[in-house]
């Protein structure tokens, strides 16, 4: 090193040490949890959902396990854990910052991959969104499609009818602001027979196309009910349908997805391949970003935690490859899923469950032209409506310092 480099990387050094003392300096000295009520946030849909390829009926609700964790500054992180009692317990009189490795932009926990709570401390404490201090490097207006064009037809109340129920959702859709939507398929490996399924299917996609128009970005999840013959016969069957992506098509393997690939780029297509929301940890990804046979990774977001999807992003990264968290049933996933989209740089698109609830005040995230908006407010932006909680809330247990 010669000498001007070397004083550059002192000053360098000198001045990240001056930034971690004043960041040092602002924080409570005090600052410890004092309460931790755990509870489940039931959300309704604006719809009944159908089947997919493997799963029943998915009805018109859904449930988070939450925690509300209080400290003795009188702020409050509220965040989706799946942490038992025990866990929960070793929290109190702890200083929830002594968790935040904020150079890594990560949380040490026992909550695991659980921490939005402890982001959502972090976040007021310091004043700034989580979405900064995960690093601020994404888009100012996140990505969003609507994943929740299911299987409609098999509903029998829309039997007679289900061509004219598939244009209502898609409308349903549009007037959520959503530009991109993603449609169920695979009727035959379950519900119907495998030949008359396919044809649903193909009736289905040319139904929702025709309605959209050719300005909606649509892409298909077969939720592993086709195989690989089959997902390139539907590239074959519907050549100028213009597939944002194809999503679990089949049960991934790293040789079945390149092919897969291979197919698409020799019949001209632009089609994505998605994958893996079955992956149970960010490691099963590997093999797939290494030889890059998977275009979009799917780790589950509340299974991953927000840890979980910035390393796996990041590996994803290297290679050119993007990444959009499975997030099916949690409003509260959906939340942590713009938090890192507006964080990093290779996102592709938020996963939206059409889930609301009176319990939980979330302003600054609307959705317009398929993207969404992240309020600058300090952490998640989220608040408790306290008379709906007493009302309205499943609290589990209560725990006290």
């Amino acid at each position: 090193m010669d000498r001007r480099s070397f004083f550059r990387a002192m000053a360098a050094a000198g001045a990240a040490l001056d930034a971690h003392l004043s960041w040092a300096a602002d924080l409570p000295s005090d600052l410890r949890i004092t309460r931790v009520v755990a509870f489940d946030l039931v959300t309704a849909r604006n719809k009944f959902e159908g089947k997919n390829a493997r799963r029943d009926d998915h009805g018109d609700r859904a449930s988070d396990r939450m925690a509300r964790i209080l400290t003795s500054a009188g702020i409050e992180g509220i965040g989706y854990t799946r942490a038992n009692r025990e866990v929960l317990a070793g929290l109190l009189g702890k200083d929830p910052l002594a968790f935040f490795r904020r150079a890594e932009r990560r949380m040490e926990s026992p909550l695991g991959t659980g921490t939005m709570a402890l982001w959502d401390i972090a976040g007021k404490v310091l004043g700034k969104p989580v979405w900064s201090l995960l690093g601020g490097a994404g888009p100012a207006r996140v990505p969003v499609y609507d994943g929740s064009i299911y299987f409609a037809d098999l509903l029998p109340r829309y039997a007679d009818r289900w061509a004219d129920r598939f244009k209502e959702e898609i409308d349903m859709g549009l007037a959520l602001g959503h530009r991109a939507f993603k449609v169920k398929i695979g009727r035959g490996a379950k519900w119907m027979e495998a030949e008359a399924g396919y044809k649903r299917d193909i009736e289905v996609l040319e139904v929702v196309r025709a309605h959209a128009g050719r300005d909606i970005a649509i892409g298909v999840d077969a939720n592993d009910g086709y195989t690989l013959p089959r997902a390139k016969q539907l590239l074959d069957d519907l050549p100028e349908f213009g597939f944002a992506y194809f999503e679990e098509m089949f049960p991934e393997t790293v040789e079945a997805c390149l092919d897969l690939k291979a197919a698409i780029a020799k019949r001209g297509a632009k089609t994505l391949v998605a994958d893996g929301e079955g992956q149970s940890r960010p490691e099963g990804f590997k093999p797939y970003i290494a030889a890059k046979a998977i275009d979009i990774l799917q780790g589950d977001m509340n299974l991953f935690g927000i840890e979980g999807i910035l390393t796996e992003a990041a590996w994803a990264e290297e290679q050119g490859l993007r990444v959009a968290p499975h997030n099916w049933g949690s409003l509260i996933g959906f939340y942590q899923q713009l938090q890192v989209g507006r964080a990093i740089p290779n996102f592709y698109s938020a996963e939206h469950d059409p889930l609301a609830t009176p319990v939980l005040v979330a302003e600054g995230y609307s959705i317009r032209d398929g993207a969404a908006t992240v309020p600058d407010a300090p952490g998640f932006g989220l608040r408790i409506d306290e008379a709906r909680f007493a009302a309205e809330a499943k609290v589990l247990f209560e725990l006290k310092a």
